[in-house]
């Protein structure tokens, strides 16, 4: 699919199921690997990212079946894989290389890891350095930043780390090498990240222990098999949010959606910015809070977001922007520098994007500003193989004038497959 062109629209009404957290069926594969017994994993993403996970572990010989969005891995721990005989390829995937080598950080064999042409661009350097202080033979491109990587594990000693920016692969790469090292491995950050590999890696049975910013583990802890249910990600309700705020009547429920605290900073975002969004049948299942939400048309303003308020909604950046442009006042975006070295450059992409599109968007060294303006005109966008970019693009031509023509809109599917589909489900005047 490309140069898919997005007509305008203005009734939405309807129910959308987004797919599963893309983050936590992520998790939930590695940790099943390895784990001791079974796993079942229901609701699993079905996106090209997690599958990379999957394919990994299937290389490490961990025997896995699937059947559409459930999962069932049968594991007999870590100390029962095997050296691959080919190089694992993470794809796009930078959680499936970053934990990844966690996880093989102290095993007796040597692992060559690589990805695609995107992936290995992107630096490594602050997941491989912590983990060579803690013993493990890291050599790559670049001292070790680039991709293909290669791991030749090591007997592992715990240590104490302060990460330089909040982040949960960083920290949970660390996590898992700390369960195969001797002593107490411990990570500290500036701001609380996502905090999904805590909550799974003590439902799995291992002793995590957390105090505000700091997470602590212990070498010798042993996962169990269980049942994991994966709820929606809302990464990819973000987009509904931000289409039901904006568009001219209806309303759109999302059932299932996570609201991991770690997460919700859409949520609080938009409220900020004057949304109706309403959360009912909020429950916790499997250690993770979810909740249905329904959001309905309202005229937003525009405000500030930077600080520790950025690594709960990092990866929604690109659909805020697009919120932001049709909001009143300006809005701010600082402390995203962390945006660069993403997929893409996300903080160019989106300025180049949006203003191609009739926005008015300054480019920062760490985030943006733009003028909120009362409609978009339209044009055409490049996704650039980003997903979140295509996704992005799409409900900018929903919420356009004239519609916007998304080059390589099939990009979407590596978190959010048949995309497109699912908007018909409420958008009845909708087509492409």
């Amino acid at each position: 699919m490309r140069g898919v062109f997005i007509k305008p629209v203005t009734n939405l009404k309807g129910e959308i199921r987004v797919p599963g957290d893309k983050s936590i069926s992520h998790r939930a594969a590695l940790f099943g690997g390895m784990a001791y017994g079974e796993t079942h994993i229901s609701n699993f993403l079905l996106g090209q990212d997690c599958l990379s996970t999957l394919r990994c572990l299937k290389q490490l010989g961990v025997p896995w079946e699937r059947q559409e969005k459930e999962v069932w891995i049968r594991s007999e721990g870590m100390d029962a894989w095997q050296e691959p005989i080919d190089v694992l390829d993470a794809g796009n995937s930078g959680t499936t290389l970053r934990l990844m080598l966690g996880a093989l950080a102290g095993s007796p064999f040597t692992v060559t890891m690589n990805g695609d042409e995107s992936l290995r661009s992107r630096p490594m350097r602050r997941v491989t350095d912590p983990l060579k202080q803690m013993g493990a033979r890291i050599m790559g491109r670049r001292e070790g930043n680039l991709a293909p990587l290669t791991m030749m594990g090591g007997q592992l000693q715990g240590q104490s780390f302060r990460t330089p920016v909040a982040s949960a692969q960083i920290k949970s790469a660390i996590l898992l090498a700390g369960l195969r090292a001797s002593g107490e491995t411990s990570v500290e950050e500036p701001a609380l990240s996502r905090d999904h590999t805590e909550r799974m890696l003590r439902g799995f049975g291992v002793d995590v222990q957390s105090d505000q910013t700091i997470v602590r583990v212990h070498g010798g802890g042993r996962l169990t098999g269980q049942a994991v249910s994966v709820p929606g990600d809302i990464s990819s309700a973000a987009f509904f949010l931000v289409l039901g705020s904006l568009v001219g009547k209806g309303e759109i429920i999302l059932p299932d959606v996570g609201i991991n605290p770690t997460r919700t900073g859409i949520l609080d975002v938009l409220k900020a910015m004057g949304a109706d969004i309403e959360l009912f049948n909020v429950e916790e299942v499997c250690g993770e809070p979810r909740a249905t939400i329904r959001v309905r048309p309202a005229k937003l303003k525009g405000i500030e977001i930077a600080g520790d308020m950025i690594p709960r909604l990092i990866d929604e950046i690109p659909i805020l922007a697009v919120a932001a442009c049709l909001a009143e006042g300006e809005t701010v975006i600082r402390d995203a520098a962390e945006l660069r070295v993403k997929e893409t450059d996300r903080i160019s992409t989106v300025v180049g994007g949006l203003n191609a599109l009739g926005a008015k968007v300054e480019e920062l060294p760490d985030g943006l500003r733009i003028q909120g303006q009362t409609s978009l005109y339209g044009g055409q966008a490049n996704s650039l193989g980003d997903h979140r970019l295509a996704m992005a693009w799409a409900i900018a031509g929903m919420l356009s004038k004239e519609g916007v023509s998304v080059e390589d809109m099939a990009a979407a599917d590596v978190s959010f497959p048949h995309f497109l589909t699912v908007i018909k489900k409420v958008a009845g005047e909708f087509n492409v």
